[in-house]
């Protein structure tokens, strides 16, 4: 039933668009063909002929204009029936924004996450290990719009993979970056943080307190 409701949809539209189009100018041109091979001998009927049909559609632009004006429609459902709380624009936000959610599941496919190497039996164990990749998710979502809201509301940059200035940078980017940052601990001697470069630095005071007590040591 949902397969020939979306098929009458279809075919009303289709025939919505007709309406607005119109054959502007039509062109017909016989290409008579030859059995043989070569040129033919002169007064040779040709075996078939094949007709070419050519033209050109435009537009009637009111007609156009007004299937555009009627604004059409989908159906969201979702149980947040207080239009105050969730608005109508922020449902439709919310079910465009799936495709970003979905990118973000990709790290499950990444060689270094060794997913592949698990298998599992028993329904419980699947479970745990769903759940912990949906808390990693959540995590890896939460760090990414921090990032990139501290970095557009304070106007600043990072540097991406070519060096190049950017607002919006992955967290995966953002956290591969961090990787070799090493505490050296020596007798006497207060830590120190090596290979921690301005552009560390710079990000984790945009990224707040909590963010700079990681790295709350000299560096160098």
């Amino acid at each position: 039933m949902a397969c020939d409701a979306d098929a009458r949809q279809a075919l009303a539209t289709f025939e919505q668009d007709l309406q607005a189009t119109c054959l502007r100018a039509s062109w017909i041109g016989a290409t008579p063909r030859y059995g043989p091979r070569g040129r033919p001998r002169h007064g040779t009927q040709p075996a078939p002929v094949v007709y070419q049909i050519d033209g050109a559609l435009a537009s009637a632009l009111l007609t156009r204009q007004a299937l555009i004006d009627q604004q059409r429609c989908v159906i969201r459902a979702t149980h947040a029936l207080d239009t105050a709380h969730l608005p109508p624009h922020e449902v439709l936000a919310g079910d465009t924004g799936q495709g970003q959610v979905e990118r973000g599941g990709r790290f499950v496919k990444d060689p270094q996450f060794v997913a592949s190497s698990l298998s599992l039996k028993k329904p419980e164990r699947m479970m745990a290990l769903l759940m912990v990749m949906t808390v990693g998710l959540l995590v890896y979502a939460a760090l990414e719009y921090r990032i990139r809201k501290a970095l557009t509301d304070q106007e600043a940059t990072f540097p991406d993979q070519q060096g190049n200035r950017i607002q919006h940078p992955t967290a995966r980017w953002v956290v591969h970056d961090f990787v070799g940052i090493h505490v050296l601990c020596q007798a006497g001697q207060w830590p120190m943080v090596l290979k921690l470069t301005e552009a560390h630095q710079h990000l984790r005071r945009l990224l707040g307190k909590p963010y700079r007590q990681f790295y709350d040591v000299r560096y160098s």
